[in-house]
C-alpha cells in the first residue's frame, strides 16, 4: 500500500497515525518531491470510481492562486489529468492506493476499508 502524502499537511500527518495506530503496513512517498505521473493518477482515478474532482486539492494555495475553481469547469479529463500531474500540490492528500483500492483525503469511516 502506497500512501502519498505531504509531511507538513497536519491532516496527512493524523492519517498516517491512524495508519500507524492500526498496524496497517504502508510505504509512505512525499507528494512535492515525487508528485503522481499522468498515467498513475490516469490509472487511479479510473480504479477509484470517484469523480475527477476528488482528486483536486480545491483548499490549496496553487489551486487559489492558478483561479483553478473557474478554469476546472471547462476543462476535460485529460487537460485535467495532465495538470495535476505538473505539481503535487494541486493533488488531493493523502492518496492512497492499495490493490484495488484508491481513496483521497482522510476521512477515517472510508479507510476502515484499509483494515
Amino acid at each position: 500500500m502506497i500512501v502519498i502524502c505531504y509531511p507538513k499537511c497536519s491532516t496527512c500527518q493524523k492519517a498516517l497515525k491512524w495508519l500507524d495506530d492500526n498496524g496497517i503496513v504502508y510505504t509512505q512517498r512525499d507528494i512535492k518531491v515525487d508528485n503522481p505521473t499522468y498515467s498513475e493518477l490516469k490509472k487511479w482515478y479510473k480504479q477509484s470510481g470517484l469523480e475527477l474532482k476528488r482528486f483536486v486539492n480545491t483548499s490549496g494555495l496553487l489551486y487559489k492562486s492558478m483561479n483553478l475553481k473557474d478554469k476546472l469547469p471547462t476543462m476535460n479529463e485529460d487537460e485535467i489529468l495532465k495538470l495535476l500531474a505538473t505539481d503535487g500540490m494541486l493533488v488531493k492528500r493523502p492518496l492512497v492506493v492499495k490493490d484495488d483500492i484508491v481513496l483521497t483525503g482522510f476521512k477515517q469511516k472510508e479507510w476502515e476499508v484499509l483494515k
